[in-house]
Order: structure tokens, then C-alpha cells, then sequence
């Protein structure tokens, strides 16, 4: 027996739709930054997502979409700083990471982040980090997605996704060696330097 139009919709949505709603809900946060505005984003995420049911492929990456749809209602909210964030090459930033890591190692603290909680340094440096390269970190990092999904959330170039995931580790891993430094956990890191390129 074939159900409404109405009833088999919901229904698809509750198979599908909400069983994401704590991961559109972090994602969210990650974009928002504070936790008000985060579960009004989720919420118009969903109602959103609803109204535009008719346009989703049942069985396809519905995870994806909500982010999707989640991210673009951010942007449109958002009144946004113009400023022009320059993104280096993955190789080169590979390479800084890198260099950062060994200069570390040299200095025998290679172990240092199994040494030290760094939960709360962590998330301090990930709301520090400028939104682009928070953006790559979360949906990549954290929300495990697939450069090619990340891509398409958020409305970039496979490319682009990867030189700011690699901008934004780099960044990450100096603000917690900055950190270790700081808390008198490692000696001597502030001198560890890399030179931007590009």
C-alpha cells in the first residue's frame, strides 16, 4: 500500500535527514562559534532541508548536503571581513610542517603531544585560526569527510581544500608548540621559525 506524498517524505527525512543532526550541530558550532547562534543554524538547517526534500536523492550523501546547506545559510547571514587570505602551496606547506616537526624532535620533544593534554590549547587554536582554514580543518579533521565532499560543502576547489588543510595544520601545530613553550612543558621552541612562502 503506497503512502501519501506527505507521509513518505517525512518519513524519508527522518530515515535520512535527522539521524545527522548532532554532526550538522557541531558543524555548525565550528562555523558559528557560539552555541546560540550554532542551534539556530542547525535548526534552519533542518527546516531548510525539509522544504527542499524534493530536491535530494534519496539514498545519496545526505550528511553532505545538510552541510552543504548548513554552510551556505551561514554565509548569506554572515556579514564577512573582505580580507584577501593568500594560501601557499601544499608542497611548501607540507614541507613547513615538516620542518616544524623535526626542529621539535631535535630538540627532543618529538613525543610532545602524547606527553600533554592539549584539549583545551586545541580548541583555542582552532577558533584562532582564520575562518578558510578552520572551515578545511573541521570538515576534514573533524567531520571526516572526503577532500572531494569537503570540496563540495564548502563551495571550493579540491585544491584549494588542500592547501588550506595544510595552511591550517601548519598553524595549528605552531599555536600548540607556541602552547608547550608557554606552560613550561618545552624549552627553547620559541625559537623554532618558518618562514612563510608566497
Amino acid at each position: 500500500m503506497l503512502h501519501s506524498g506527505k507521509t513518505s517524505r517525512d518519513e524519508q527525512f527522518r530515515a535520512e535527514a535527522l539521524p545527522w543532526f548532532d554532526d550538522v550541530a557541531r558543524f555548525a558550532l565550528s562555523l558559528a562559534r557560539d552555541r546560540d547562534e550554532a542551534d539556530d543554524l542547525t535548526q534552519e538547517t533542518f527546516l531548510r532541508a525539509l522544504r527542499s526534500w524534493h530536491q535530494y536523492t534519496p539514498g545519496t550523501e545526505c550528511r553532505r548536503w545538510l552541510f552543504t546547506i548548513c554552510r551556505n545559510h551561514f554565509l548569506r547571514g554572515r556579514e564577512r571581513d573582505k580580507r584577501v587570505v593568500s594560501y601557499d602551496d601544499p608542497e611548501v606547506e607540507a614541507l613547513a610542517a615538516a620542518s616544524i616537526h623535526a626542529a621539535a624532535a631535535n630538540r627532543g620533544l618529538g613525543d610532545i603531544f602524547e606527553r600533554v593534554d592539549l584539549g583545551d590549547a586545541v580548541t583555542h587554536a582552532l577558533d584562532a585560526l582564520p575562518a578558510p582554514f578552520r572551515e578545511a580543518v573541521v570538515s576534514v579533521d573533524l567531520e571526516d569527510l572526503a577532500y572531494d565532499a569537503a570540496a563540495e560543502v564548502l563551495g571550493v576547489p579540491i585544491g584549494t581544500v588542500r592547501s588550506r588543510l595544510f595552511r591550517g595544520r601548519r598553524l595549528l601545530q605552531k599555536s600548540l608548540l607556541a602552547y608547550a613553550t608557554d606552560a613550561g612543558l618545552a624549552v627553547g621552541l620559541d625559537t623554532i621559525r618558518v618562514e612563510d612562502k608566497g
